[in-house]
């Protein structure tokens, strides 16, 4: 695919509908309260913007933003839907997306979303599956509680990959059903790491496989849906880069933390500031992430 302008007069890929979809579990939870429902409008939205990615993905332009990045017209038009839908559905709370610089942010917000319409858009830009839509909530206090991934051209055995969790549930929901992170090796066997982790981490250690998709997102919440994935190493990113992946893997009884072991703490510098995250994070058991502790160094 050439690079080239973004389009900005085709409808196809420049504007995305959403339709009104009637309530059912088909996420896997009911939509019994007047908190479930918000949340079912808020995942059928997702839903019909990962449909639209999908459908869009093969006449999309890329571009470039500032700092080298790739950037296509459904990057914009998916970030410009969600927000105006996360704004309609939850008006008292902050919503921080990649796309757009931030215009306001309340300290006493009920939550925080944070938004990446498309996490791996170099991918999704070049046709390639590794590609999602994601939505990470914080809470008041800036924990991860909540998260809507969508990955619709990713998946384990299916042709799509969608995950959910309410803000405040423990269950992760994976296509409609309640899901249970695998079991893992102690010792990783098989790593997922990011496309320029051996520039910044020594992983001569480690004698497993390394595997690489091209999504953060879909990076870091393998170990919680892939068996034989056992843990990943993802170098330098930003908040909307993880935050929607670190909800789900801590619901699902796994380990997300700094390579040295401190704790991702979603401050002013990753929120407001939208500056990278210090160092690698890692994923996984509380085994594996221990062995990458102790085998894995910076360069």
């Amino acid at each position: 695919m050439q690079e080239t302008t973004l389009s900005k007069d085709d409808s196809r890929i420049t504007k995305i509908d959403i339709k009104a979809e009637d309530f059912s579990d088909r996420y896997g939870f009911r939509p019994d309260t007047d908190e479930r429902k918000t949340f079912f409008l808020l995942c059928s939205a997702i839903r019909q913007c990962g449909e639209a990615a999908r459908a869009n993905q093969s006449v999309i332009h890329r571009s470039f933003k500032y700092d080298g990045s790739i950037l296509t017209e459904t990057d914009l038009a998916v970030s410009d839907v969600i927000v105006k839908t996360v704004k309609s559905l939850y008006p008292d709370c902050n919503v921080v997306t990649e796309e757009a610089d931030l215009k306001d942010f309340s300290d006493n917000a009920r939550y925080t979303f944070i938004l990446d319409p498309i996490d791996g858009t170099d991918a999704y830009s070049q046709g390639l599956p590794a590609w999602a839509v994601a939505l990470g909530i914080l809470d008041r206090e800036r924990k991860v509680c909540g998260a809507i991934i969508y990955a619709p051209r990713f998946g384990v055995g299916t042709q799509d990959l969608f995950i959910c969790s309410l803000p405040d549930e423990d269950d992760v929901y994976l296509n409609g059903k309640v899901h249970k992170a695998p079991e893992h090796y102690e010792v990783p066997r098989q790593m997922m790491a990011s496309s320029n982790t051996l520039n910044y981490v020594d992983v001569s250690r480690y004698s497993g496989k390394i595997r690489a998709f091209g999504s953060s997102i879909i990076h870091i919440i393998c170990p919680a849906f892939i068996s034989n994935i056992d843990c990943t190493i993802n170098t330098y990113c930003f908040a909307w880069d993880i935050c929607s992946a670190h909800a789900i893997i801590k619901k699902s009884g796994l380990e997300m933390c700094y390579l040295d072991g401190s704790d991702i703490v979603y401050d002013d510098r990753l929120l407001i500031k939208r500056e990278e995250i210090k160092m690698p994070v890692i994923i996984g058991s509380k085994a594996c992430v221990n062995w990458m502790k102790d085998n894995l160094k910076m360069r």
